[in-house]
């Protein structure tokens, strides 16, 4: 006889982990008993050894499928010989556990909200230990429902029994509920008056959808707005109200049937949408396919389309009443996080919603839809939030607790506590008091869930960021340059230790040498330090942060460049883009310096290719001229390629884009199509990669940064990098766009902190 203490870290709370221990070790006969702790789940088992060793081979190897378990410690103790296994109430300790994100309604508990003779027939806040809202209700730590918002809802007799019932699926499932007890809907006018309540609150903002009404939907964490995508009229409206012109909305399916009509999906692509994730997915219209409306309000101009199930019951209900593909955007005013409380919605989306479908179950955090795509046949997110935060990743080494507070654009923060870095969702960029204030309440939330005030904060280098100052006045900062921390991101996620070439290609990120700096190929050590191995070549732009809205000010700073002098007129469709005089104004404030930061921005250089192509002079929003000149090179198969050439007489190293840049005016000089030329600049743009990486002689490459979120470049970059011989790394669950950059900067304040200890 013995008897064992195991400690269990990772995913083990929330997800039906300790009742799938008690089902384990009571068919094994073994004795105990199993509880939540602080820092996961402690195990105390007893009983012969055959069955122990079972027991704990089993323990990761049949757990539940949301969970994530990992044993940390197996201890022997002395045996008590006590009857039978129980489950017992949560032991205190320092709070380490993993936060599970909340997870889309299981088929199980749609089956009975579609079961006319179940109790829970049509309730929209079904769930069970394998799905439902964690992080959006969880207060803090251990995760019982005592410390959920949840709490208000005393359970009935019926939910109190399966609550308490070990061989239940809903044993323990803290926001386990039912129409007799649990949250309820109601329908609200813009006056906050109450039109509807239960059911028939669900089918009247049904009614008014496809009415042509836009009406704000109160999902798991947050708000939704959503109208009808077959008609032109409210979507029209919700552009106008929103103040979002071109910017592509989201689309909800009511089922994956018409996500299959609508784009061109494989199989991981599929797996992908019908996740317990469930994000909205990237993916291929189908060949002809504009979209449900007529007029291509959705994503105009887009051969792509953003496309979601729904991923709670209510939802779902809410889909089969409407039958039809619905806009479904986050419900906040451009660039404002997502409403999450009701007198909060009807108060900022005042004269944008016309009707509120909300209900009464408080959302302690906000969470907007994480977007991801495939690539290569595998998953890579662009937007972190509902469905992957807060999961961490697993830092190689313990240390002090960090906290690194992400850049100013698609904000997230990092936390490291223990070996964990665990990312927080998708805040947002830094523009408004509302994103600020959701800033701030992340980080409370964070480190009050974790109990733990952080020993440092990590930041930007960029001294105007907000998040900067945030962190310069917390106590002791540690600035992580930001492609250094790009690249420490990537090397986290990939458990890399360096060295390591990064290639980090983004729009803006504060160089030491003043500069905008975005194109860059740096070496990280093993220790965090780095060096500049080489960088694109740099031009001016106009304006400065004018240039970011006007591809066509990029445009000029590259011919100027080329030519030394204000060139009299921009060659191309590029000349249509300026009035009378600009050109040579405009050129001559980057010949004086005045306002014209120099840039080797990766970002800033395929601007300027779109604007010389004559596809984008003005964007609407972030990354649109990029996106347009990659859905235009979608359009060719041509594989021949312009030359970029590489100056390794410098230090670092300048690689140069003018050749490509005149062989591509001369391309569209001869007539040839702007996709064509896309195309071929593309691939000269992978090709000139290829010769740097050569240069630099190294092993692992990491590829991160905003550019790479086109997914032609980066598919053409691993292929020709493995095709080299080299080993090749992207990232996978954390963004390479900004929201990744907390992450790396939790890493590499970690490391500092350990060079100084040393």
């Amino acid at each position: 006889m013995q008897r064992l203490r195991i400690l269990v870290r990772g995913g083990v709370q929330g997800v039906g982990f300790r009742p799938f221990v008690y089902r384990l070790a009571t068919g094994l006969e073994l004795s105990g008993w199993v509880c939540n702790s602080g820092s996961g789940v402690t195990v105390e088992i007893e009983g012969g050894a055959g069955a122990l060793e079972e027991f704990a081979h089993r323990l990761v190897s049949d757990a539940p499928p949301s969970a994530s378990p990992a044993i940390e410690s197996i201890e022997d103790t002395v045996p008590l010989e006590l009857p039978g296994f129980e489950i017992r109430h949560s032991l205190g300790g320092s709070p380490r556990a993993v936060i599970q994100p909340d997870l889309a309604t299981c088929g199980k508990c749609m089956a009975e909200v579609l079961d006319p003779a179940n109790r829970r027939y049509l309730y929209p806040f079904t769930n069970c230990t394998n799905c439902g809202p964690r992080y959006s209700i969880i207060l803090s730590l251990p995760y019982d429902r005592s410390r959920t918002t949840m709490s208000r809802f005393r359970m009935c007799e019926a939910c109190r029994e399966e609550y308490e019932n070990p061989l239940d699926r809903r044993f323990h499932a803290q926001p386990n509920a039912c129409p007799a007890c649990g949250p309820k809907l109601t329908l609200l006018d813009a006056s906050g008056t109450v039109l509807r309540s239960g059911h028939e609150a669900l089918k009247e903002a049904a009614a008014a959808i496809r009415g042509g009404s836009i009406v704000a939907v109160k999902g798991v964490g947050g708000f939704h707005l959503m109208a009808s995508a077959g008609l032109e009229r409210p979507l029209t409206e919700l552009r106008a109200r929103k103040r979002r012109p071109s910017k592509p909305f989201a689309l909800m399916v009511p089922d994956m049937g018409w996500a299959l009509r609508l784009c061109d999906i494989g199989p991981a692509e599929e797996r992908l949408l019908g996740s317990p994730q469930a994000p909205i997915v990237l993916l291929r219209r189908m060949e002809g396919v504009r979209c449900p409306d007529a007029h291509d309000l959705v994503a105009p101009g887009n051969p792509t389309l953003g496309i979601m199930l729904p991923h709670s019951p209510h939802q779902h209900l809410l889909m089969r009443e409407l039958g039809v593909p619905a806009v479904a955007t986050s419900g906040n005013l451009s660039e404002e996080p997502v409403c999450t409380g009701n007198d909060e919605a009807l108060s900022r989306l005042a004269g944008v919603a016309d009707l509120f479908l909300v209900h009464d179950r408080p959302i302690a955090r906000h969470l907007d839809d994480s977007i991801a795509c495939v690539i290569e046949d595998g998953e890579m997110l662009l937007r972190r939030s509902r469905g992957y935060a807060p999961l961490p990743v697993r830092l190689p080494f313990e240390g002090a607790p960090v906290l690194a507070v992400g850049g100013h654009m698609k904000n997230t923060v990092t936390l490291a506590v223990g070996d964990q870095a665990v990312i927080g969702q998708h805040t947002g960029d830094m523009d408004t008091v509302e994103s600020v204030r959701a800033f701030r309440r992340v980080v409370e939330g964070l480190c009050g869930l974790y109990g733990t005030t952080p020993a440092a904060c990590a930041c930007d280098m960029h001294p105007d960021y907000f998040t900067t100052r945030e962190a310069s006045a917390s106590g002791e900062c540690i600035r992580v340059q930001h492609h250094a921390a790009h690249i420490l991101s990537c090397m986290a996620e990939n458990a890399l230790e360096g060295p390591v070439l990064g290639v980090a290609w983004d729009g803006t990120g504060y160089g030491p040498d003043g500069s905008v700096w975005g194109g860059e190929f740096i070496m990280v050590e093993p220790d965090g330090s780095w060096r500049r191995v080489a960088h694109l070549r740099q031009f001016g732009l106009p304006g400065g942060d004018a240039a970011v809205r006007e591809p066509r000010r990029s445009a000029l700073g590259v011919m100027t460049a080329i030519t030394g002098s204000p060139p009299d007129r921009l060659p191309g469709p590029a000349s249509d883009a300026f009035g009378p005089g600009e050109v040579e104004a405009l050129a001559w404030l980057i010949l004086k310096g005045v306002n014209s930061p120099s840039t080797s921005s990766c970002g800033r250089l395929f601007d300027a290719v779109a604007s010389l192509a004559g596809i984008c002079h003005v964007s609407d929003f972030e990354g649109q001229a990029a996106m347009a000149l990659e859905f235009a090179a979608w359009r060719s198969a041509d594989d021949a390629f312009y030359e970029m050439r590489l100056d390794c007489s410098r230090s670092p190293a300048v690689l140069d884009w003018e050749p490509a840049v005149r062989s591509l005016i001369d391309d569209l000089g001869a007539g040839r199509e702007p996709a064509l030329v896309s195309r071929r600049f593309h691939n000269s743009m992978i090709e000139g990669l290829i010769r740097t990486v050569r240069h630099a002689g190294t092993g692992p490459v990491v590829l991160t940064g905003g550019c790479f979120q086109n997914r032609l470049l980066l598919s053409g970059a691993i292929r020709r990098l493995r095709e080299e011989g080299f080993e090749a790394y992207r990232h996978v669950l954390v963004p390479t766009n900004d929201g990744g950059i907390s992450l790396g900067q939790a890493l590499g304040a970690r490391l500092a902190l350990r060079s100084q200890e040393e």
